[in-house]
């Protein structure tokens, strides 16, 4: 966990990219530390499973438990934010469905940034995400809802900030996730930015782009308030 002040509670949980095949806590420390000051609080990184050694739905289910330890503390769940980048992203969703499944407290937000939520690799015919998710899913079928949201229910989810690239070739996810959020009746916020990079938040120290949509991001954790019975049905 990363935070601003030692006593910070941890009331962000943030699910780094690498196409469920790479990644770790320590490499997304940076981004974590970087988000824990713009929403003034602390943020857990799980160092999640990762494909092709644990396939679906391993990572979802060690990104539910983190979520669950966060709910022990005693924290209130319209007090968290979920966060996640790239294929994280696409994991933040699959977590939200798998919560409003099980019937566990949604959080108060989730934040996703340049989000990769299609599996099926559709929208756009890419080599290297077509072997990722064929590694993540180990033969499950992708038309899964809980892995590949585009295709689920999203009714009760609670209200998305999703932060994309106008240059980033995973935009039509962002795109198509926001189309299909409100659709099924969630408050879904698209922020576009004038950048070609992949997960530009990453180069916050110099990016200026990227700094405008950390603090985006910061600002609408802040801003998330707890709403009673927030309950999956």
């Amino acid at each position: 966990m990363v935070a601003r002040e030692p006593d910070d509670p941890p009331t962000l949980l943030h699910l780094h990219g690498g196409g469920y095949v790479l990644g770790s806590a320590f490499g997304y420390t940076p981004l974590a530390g970087a988000l824990a000051l713009a929403a003034e609080t602390g943020v857990l990184v799980p160092d999640y499973r990762l494909a092709p050694e644990h396939p679906f739905p391993a990572a979802i289910d060690d990104a539910v438990s983190a979520y669950r330890w966060m709910l022990d503390r005693g924290l209130d769940p319209g007090d968290l934010t979920i966060a996640g980048d790239s294929a994280g992203g696409g994991l933040v969703v699959s977590v939200l469905l798998t919560l409003k499944r099980e019937g566990l407290p949604q959080p108060g937000g989730a934040v996703l940034m340049c989000p990769w939520v299609d599996l099926a690799v559709e929208l756009r015919d890419d080599d290297t995400m077509r072997k990722s998710a064929a590694a993540y899913l180990g033969g499950h079928p992708a038309d899964d809802p809980i892995a590949s949201p585009l295709g689920a229910d999203l009714t009760g989810l609670p209200r998305l900030l999703i932060q994309a690239g106008t240059g980033d070739d995973r935009l039509a996810d962002a795109n198509a996730l926001t189309d299909h959020a409100r659709a099924h009746g969630v408050d879904a916020r698209l922020e576009l930015y004038p950048v070609d990079a992949h997960v530009f938040q990453m180069f916050w120290s110099f990016l200026p782009e990227a700094k405008e949509a950390l603090q985006a991001a910061g600002r609408f954790v802040r801003d998330s308030e707890p709403r009673e019975d927030r309950q999956a049905g």
